[in-house]
């Protein structure tokens, strides 16, 4: 993603600053805790888009409780 780009984008939201994750291909608001995706060097600014990260990832997830199931009480 161009630099000079990433400069002008801000959070949709709170207006903040972002940060571009490269290997998730997604921009990152810190204080929202949200992960807007860019496809095709597109960043997508659309609250309805944007990733929680608060929420844990449905495979996450389903890893933890295996792995809780497992452990003695």
């Amino acid at each position: 993603m161009d630099t000079r780009l990433l400069d002008l984008l801000v959070c949709p939201i709170c207006k903040g600053s972002l940060q571009f994750d490269r290997d998730a291909q997604e921009l990152i608001c810190p204080r929202d805790k949200l992960a807007y995706p860019v496809r095709d060097d597109i960043p997508l600014m659309l609250v309805d888009l944007a990733r929680d990260m608060t929420v844990p990832a449905p495979d996450a997830a389903a890893d933890a409780r295996a792995t809780n199931a497992d452990a003695p009480a």
